[in-house]
């Protein structure tokens, strides 16, 4: 027989099997040797005491043989000679769309801007070392899209997406650990994402789809209220009656050119801040109440939000153990973004922490119209740019300071390559989002004492937590609201906000455009 079993443990027993094993069948009166198999099927930790505890689902297998499940790459049916679906832009959404034209039978093509994952890493040397920002491949453009070389988070706060095991299992299939299908925040990491990208790129050639790098869509062929295929930089024209539009949230200029073709795009709001960097064993101390963590321990998360004059004030994407990266995606502009390997070994943790904005916050800008929340984005990234000299160094400033408003007199060498310059982050930011940064921050060390502290560098800016456009949808088909066969999906599209929604909302656009409905 099988039993599901909820346990509490320590770290010690959590991390060894015979333990386990030993604790299970003191627990429940079973002979060990009635135990075949223990299976985790879903582990959190509990630090909220100061024993911090595992909390396991575990099944039991008693006196019955374990058969694990195999996950191996799909092997789909030859599509070549099918109907063509084009899917633009090669990140999280346009992958698994991709796959799910595959699962339905039909020829997924994809057009995508920048580079392949291996090719990418130059051009990540280049920004990174070289100042240099090639517009085609950054951190954002290119296989796997803003995915790939980030911390490879795999959780989504919106369990009523979609399938979200599924696009788990998928990646296991691809070469991810399994471990991503117990944890309650799993992640990949980035060392480890690019060779599965890599595999479900192959996979789809391998099954007659196509992916097309370097190729970067300057047109849309409309057919009155139709679209029926893109012209690309190269000269090429792609024919098919389905496209899916997956370009990302620093998808520009495919926001530009679908307002030059008529098509309808709303302005969106978004969130804009700093990323901050502490050293990992202050965070760990923090959070698990002691002076040095136990090794069996991971690195140590956080997630903040305040209200600060009527608006949140939170932490986005924190990376345990991680590195503040350039995220910059054509030249004159500063970005800062975070990623972690899957070890997340580094000696410093950051996050951003950013302010909510609203529409009415653009008004700056409303001479740019639909592009109004678009040019004060790009507006901080490019005073970022010209405050410290015309490179890629991040205008940084202690956390005591920054709140006092005094400029920095040092600041240490962190995580982020291209290196920093000491500035009045007041400088870059706007008032109302250094006033609630400033707010924002010494209210955070009452749900964390000692997050407050001159220790945190902040970097600036955080810019590109979502995109700041949304392209209209009907909610029931997944199409443009005016133009048939067009399918905005993702979050260039508005309607994601990481890998996994991304991914299911790339696979729901796919089976909506090939079966005119979608699992829910």
């Amino acid at each position: 027989m099988k039993l599901e079993l909820n346990v509490r443990v320590t770290p010690e027993i959590a991390a060894s099997p015979d333990h386990l094993l030993q604790f299970v069948s003191k627990q429940n009166k079973i002979p060990k040797q009635d135990i075949k198999h223990i299976e985790c099927t879903a582990r959190s930790i509990d630090a909220r005491q100061k024993n911090v505890v595992f909390q396991l689902r575990l099944d039991v297998y008693v006196n019955e043989e374990f058969v694990p499940t195999n996950f191996s790459i799909p092997n789909f049916a030859n599509v070549s000679l099918e109907e063509p679906i084009l899917i633009i832009g090669a990140g999280p959404a346009g992958l698994f769309a991709a796959l799910r034209v595959l699962e339905l039978g039909k020829k997924p093509i994809i057009i995508e801007r920048g580079k392949n994952v291996k090719d990418r890493v130059a051009d990540l040397r280049g920004i990174n070392v070289h100042h240099i920002v090639n517009e085609d491949s950054n951190y954002c453009f290119g296989e796997g899209g803003a995915g790939t070389y980030s911390d490879g988070k795999l959780y989504t706060r919106s369990k009523k997406r979609g399938n979200i095991r599924k696009v788990l299992e998928y990646l296991v299939s691809f070469g991810a650990t399994k471990q991503i299908l117990i944890d309650a925040h799993p992640h990949i990491g980035t060392n480890k994402l690019p060779r599965i990208i890599q595999n479900i790129r192959e996979c789809i050639l391998a099954a007659g789809g196509e992916v097309h790098f370097n190729t970067r869509v300057t047109d849309l062929i409309l057919n009155g209220k139709s679209i029926i295929g893109v012209h690309t930089a190269n000269g090429q024209k792609w024919m098919a009656n389905h496209v899916i539009i997956a370009t990302g949230h620093s998808g520009r200029e495919m926001f530009q050119l679908l307002h030059e073709k008529g098509i309808e795009i709303h302005t969106k709001p978004l969130a804009i801040g700093v990323r901050v960097e502490h050293p990992q064993s202050l965070i760990d101390s923090i959070q698990y109440h002691c002076d040095t963590k136990n090794p069996l321990l991971p690195a140590s998360e956080y997630s903040l939000v305040k209200q600060i004059n009527g608006r949140g004030v939170y932490s986005f994407c924190m990376c345990p153990g991680g590195v503040i990266a350039p995220c910059a995606t054509k030249p004159g502009e500063v970005v800062t973004n975070g990623w972690s390997s899957a070890e997340r070994s580094r000696p410093t943790a950051n996050s951003g922490i950013v302010v909510e904005l609203r529409l009415d916050d653009f008004k700056t800008f409303e001479s740019s119209g639909v592009f109004s929340a678009l040019k004060y984005q790009s507006s901080i990234e490019q005073k970022a740019f010209l405050v410290n000299g015309g490179t890629q160094k991040a205008p940084a400033q202690r956390m005591v300071d920054f709140t006092k408003n005094i400029v920095s007199s040092d600041l240490p060498k962190t995580s982020y390559t291209p290196g920093l310059i000491s500035v009045s982050l007041s400088e870059v930011l706007p008032p109302l989002i250094v006033e609630a940064l400033q707010k924002g921050f010494k209210e955070f060390d009452s749900s964390m004492k000692g997050y407050f502290t001159n220790e945190a560098i902040l970097h600036a800016p955080e810019t590109r937590t979502s995109s700041p456009i949304q392209v209209p949808r009907n909610p029931e088909t997944l199409e443009h609201i005016s133009i048939k066969g067009l399918f905005p999906c993702g979050e260039g599209a508005g309607y994601a906000g990481g890998i996994v929604s991304a991914a299911i909302d790339g696979m729901k656009c796919a089976e909506a455009a090939l079966t005119g409905s979608f699992s829910k």
